[in-house]
Formats: C-alpha cells, structure tokens, sequence
C-alpha cells in the first residue's frame, strides 16, 4: 500500500496515523532483515555486537531524554518565577559559586557516565579476539569483491542484480546480488575491507558492521552471526554516479551448509562453470 492510496483511504490524520501503524504492523515476514516502508525502530539484531549497540542506544536514550525534560522544566519554571512582572526590580546577583561548580561537574559526569559503556563497545567492536575464519571485502566502483582465505582461498565479485535494460531489478529491489555471500552462524569471523579506487564503507545494519574501504589499508571489524537468515547491507559512503548500486547480501546458514556451499563453490572453480575463482595466494 503505498502514499497515495493511504492518503485516498484515509483522508483524517487519525485515519492516517492508523494506516501507519496498520502497515507496520502487516510488514511481510520477509523483510524483517531489512528496511520497509513505514517502519518504527531499527532491523532486528543478529549478532552481540548489534545486541551491545542497541543497548547502548536505549541508555543514551533514557539520558537525553531526562536532559530534555529537565531543561524544559527549568526554562519553564524560570519564566514564570522570574518573569518581568513579578520582579519589577531586577536582582543585582551577579555569580552563585554552588550553582556554577554544580552546572559544571553534573554535565562532566554525564559525559564519562556515557564514556565509559561507549568506549568499552569500541573496543569491543574493534577486532576479533579468537576468528575462526576470515572474510576479505574489496570495495570497487561499483560492486563488492569477496575472498575465503580459510576455505580454499575462493573469490568472486558481487553486483546489483539487474533486468534487460541494465536497470537494477529483483526483489528486494536494490539490494538483491547475483553472488551472495554465504556466512555460517555461531563463528567467529574476522571481516577485512580494503578498496581499489575511492572510499567505500561495507555496512550491515543486522551485524552492527560497518568498515571503510579505502586503497592501500586494510580495515578490520568482525561478526558472529547468531540467527540463520538473509541479511542486506549497503554501501553508505559516497563512492561515485552509481553509489546507490552498491548492496551486500548475506545467507546466514547452519555450518554444515556453508560447508556444502564451500565445496560446491570449488568444484565449479575448477571446472570454471560459476562465478568462483581460486584466487592466487
């Protein structure tokens, strides 16, 4: 259901607001690992690093909006104490020493009261402490390259899927590849980016991932995915005309399967009959 068919069936804001809320609540099934229209919050989790960012967010939240609150209720109450009405005479107090050490040392612990869980995320996110394999990412204007160092060292470019007409196509439109990445759950997996033109960012927002491309460096972040799933990321740094036809699509399957995939993807390597090499070591 679109804008315009809401706005034809529903021709009161309470109308609306109720198609809204109609339409978030029927979202398919389907798209619950990515955006749909409508949507309230963010993509579900599927790793602990999401889990910890999600976390984080919510206190940050619960902080700001106490802040909030109580600067309205100040600037509130300041209006009508102190109004020119009831003051004909302006007071002549010039400093509060209390008031100024307290201004002053509330927000100072607010701000390590957030800095603490912030920096604990960040360098939980930063690196892998144990991977138990490794997936290389190349940014290119304009598609992904990917490489299993620990899985017999395959490789194959990923891009957009599109129609006749070179138009993207598929469904989801935008995000659909046709070379996903296939990812097994509950491992460990060490995820380095680099790039061979301009600056791309690899960014799934269900694995909490996102990492830089960028030439001569290479970035490094890590996921271990929990739930089975098709999961869709984009690039999300400004790499060129066609940024926008840059997605990243993931198949979270059960070890057993990826390790299937695996094989299947080297026998077709060797016979040269699928989008699979074996990249030089």
């Amino acid at each position: 259901m679109g804008l315009a068919t809401i706005t034809r069936k529903f021709p009161t804001v309470s109308g609306a607001l109720g198609a809204m809320a109609m339409l978030a609540a029927t979202a398919p099934a389907a798209l619950a690992e990515q955006a749909y229209d409508w949507q309230l919050g963010m993509q579900p989790a599927a790793s602990e690093v999401r889990d910890r960012i999600d976390s984080l967010h919510n206190e940050l939240l619960i902080i700001i909006t106490a802040i909030t609150v109580f600067v309205l209720a100040l600037l509130l109450w300041v209006m009508v104490r102190f109004n020119a009405k009831r003051n004909p005479v302006p007071s002549k107090i010039t400093h509060n020493t209390v008031l100024e050490i307290g201004w002053t040392l509330i927000p100072v612990l607010i701000l390590v009261a957030i800095a603490i869980p912030s920096f604990r995320l960040l360098y939980f996110m930063d690196k892998a402490e144990k991977a138990e394999m490794t997936l290389k990412v190349t940014g290119h204007q304009w598609y992904w390259s990917y490489e299993y160092p620990d899985n017999g060292n395959l490789a194959f470019d990923s891009r957009v899927v599109t129609d006749d007409k070179g138009e993207p196509a598929g469904n989801p439109r935008l995000l659909q590849t046709d070379n996903p990445v296939f990812l097994p759950v509950g491992t460990t997996i060490r995820i380095l980016v680099s790039g061979t033109d301009v600056i791309h960012s690899w960014f799934v927002p269900a694995f909490g991932v996102q990492e830089y491309s960028v030439v001569g460096r290479v970035n490094e972040s890590w996921v271990r995915i929990d739930r089975e799933g098709t999961f869709y990321g984009q690039c999300n740094q400004i790499c060129g005309v066609n940024h926008p036809f840059m997605p990243i699509e993931i198949h979270a399957v059960s070890k057993q399967e990826f390790a299937a995939w695996v094989e299947k993807q080297k026998k077709a390597a060797e016979k040269g009959a699928g989008p699979a090499t074996i990249a030089a070591r």
